[in-house]
């Protein structure tokens, strides 16, 4: 007991360290645009997408590589998941991981991001409309996780990301890491989380572009990464052998941005058919969310589809896939 405390206090030490210069804000909103790599806050999985991001207390599948390291230890089975997400303006958002179970208290994970889109004409002062040439704008992350249960009711959990984000003949490169805790509290099927996510040195591209009247420039301004503290909790209001309704509450604190909360639920029938929706508070553009999913056993595995729907206030809406395999 006093050992599972000792590393609930450490981790909680190392989070309040790291974010301390901005846990009281004046006008969080102010911070916007002071990080990069911006992808990395995409939300990954049809499930959790649904239930309004509100995942790091839930996180008892393969997307717990994104949400929640400490969540690989949730769940027995090895899992690979795929998730597709079209995103607004054309962009691609693709997320691929395996998880595999050493034994009952060791787990790990490797997964990979991408981002990208269609190339964009170059333009000038002098060619407003194009040049006639074109760039590409991609990111992509690469990650390798580790999770341990180390009692019954505490798992802990870390996650060493590479990144690297291309802008034509720009590339900024660099290492993040995660941690994560997740704990039963032993009062009926109440559960809480704590992550940090994204956490790293500053990035600053390197190379070197031409501008008009032959000028170049190899100097950049560095940026943090996009860090998120997030708190969790989560239960199962009412449950018996068909019905089961899941809900989760969670407290976002980016680095770029005013706190947030998410709040979702899961409807679950037989634990073959899923209903799901979400809401975020104090989140500018987004709002609402909802989605469905169905779980059903085939030859070799285990399979789950989820879809999602995330509505936007004004650049439209955004559609998740994922599947998850479970062997």
């Amino acid at each position: 007991m006093m050992k599972k405390r000792f590393y609930i206090l450490i981790f909680l030490l190392i989070a309040i360290v790291e974010v301390k210069p901005q846990l009281l804000p004046v006008l969080g909103g102010q911070r916007a645009g002071i990080s990069t790599a911006q992808f990395l806050k995409i939300g990954v999985g049809g499930r959790a997408s649904a239930m309004g991001d509100a995942f790091v207390a839930v996180a008892n599948d393969a997307s717990a590589l994104y949400w929640n390291p400490a969540g690989l230890t949730q769940f027995n089975e090895h899992q690979v998941i795929f998730s597709h997400n079209d995103w607004v303006v054309d962009i691609n958002h693709d997320f691929i991981g395996g998880v595999y179970h050493l034994d009952e208290t060791n787990t790990f994970g490797v997964s990979l991001t991408s981002l990208s889109m269609d190339e964009m004409k170059v333009t000038t002062e002098y060619a407003p409309f194009g040049t006639g040439e074109y760039f590409g704008f991609s990111d992509i992350a690469i990650a390798l996780s580790y999770s341990r249960k180390m009692t019954d009711q505490f798992s802990f959990g870390g996650t060493v990301r590479y990144i690297e984000e291309t802008l034509d003949k720009l590339k900024m490169r660099g290492f993040m890491i995660d941690l994560g805790t997740f704990y039963w509290t032993g009062l009926g099927s109440t559960r809480f989380a704590v992550t940090v996510t994204n956490f790293g040195n500053d990035l600053a591209p390197d190379g070197e572009v031409i501008l008009v009247g032959s000028r170049t420039k190899s100097d950049w301004q560095s940026f943090s990464p996009p860090t998120m503290f997030r708190i969790g909790f989560a239960l199962e209001p009412y449950q018996d052998d068909e019905h089961i309704i899941t809900t989760s509450i969670q407290l976002n604190h980016p680095n770029d941005n005013s706190e947030n909360i998410s709040t979702g639920f899961e409807y679950s029938w037989n634990k073959t058919v899923f209903l799901r929706g979400g809401y975020k508070f104090n989140v500018e553009e987004q709002n609402f969310t909802f989605g469905a999913g169905v779980n059903a056993p085939i030859s070799i595995a285990q399979f789950s589809l989820d879809y999602a729907y995330s509505n936007f206030s004004r650049l439209g809406s955004a559609h998740r896939f994922s599947i998850i395999l479970g062997l």
